[in-house]
């Protein structure tokens, strides 16, 4: 949890009464590799923290997995669309690694919110943060080749190559596994 706390502390100072009244609320999450934390068709009711692992978000479009994101430690991971408007996700995040997470509910939070104003502010800034991280990758996907994307990607993130399938990864990067090997040995 000191990971979490040491996280948010980064974004906002939160008051010893918010910080009491969020460590109360939060429970730990253990999630083997290939788990699933939320499913498509389920309303997502939790917000977590990655401690430990990693994560992917996936679509499924015409019986193909389409990854569109990663979660790895001191990242917040959920189905937001579903979090948010309270209706079922149209995604799957499942368990790459073991992971540790601490999950807070959708109920829970917005108590917090209403008690806590400093706890509200932090919600609007990782909300705020999660849509710019959205619009950067629609221009990646939009307006950048393949070899852009792949070195933005290992430029950024370089562990997203030592714990992630390629497979994956040639997901995320909108190409085929063998396009992203052709890439990779052109770079």
């Amino acid at each position: 949890m000191k990971s979490l706390l040491d996280h948010i502390n980064q974004f906002s100072q939160l008051r010893q009464t918010a910080l009491r009244d969020l460590a109360k609320d939060l429970q730990r999450v253990q999630l083997a590799k290939g788990e699933f934390l939320a499913t498509e068709g389920k309303v997502c009711n939790h917000v977590y923290f990655v401690e430990q692992g990693c994560l992917r978000g996936f679509y499924n479009l015409d019986g193909k997995e389409i990854t569109y994101w990663f979660g790895f430690e001191d990242s917040f991971v959920t189905s937001f669309f579903s979090f948010i408007s309270r209706k079922p996700a149209v995604e799957n995040i499942q368990a790459i690694e073991e992971c540790t997470l601490w999950a807070i509910g959708y109920n829970v939070l917005q108590s917090l919110y209403a008690r806590h104003k400093d706890m509200e502010r932090l919600g609007r800034i990782m909300q705020e943060r999660y849509y710019v991280m959205l619009e950067e990758r629609f221009v990646a996907n939009h307006f950048k080749e393949a070899r852009e994307r792949y070195e933005n990607l290992i430029s950024t993130s370089p562990h997203i190559l030592q714990r992630v399938p390629l497979g994956y990864i040639a997901s995320y990067l909108g190409i085929t596994q063998e396009t992203l090997s052709r890439i990779r040995n052109k770079v």
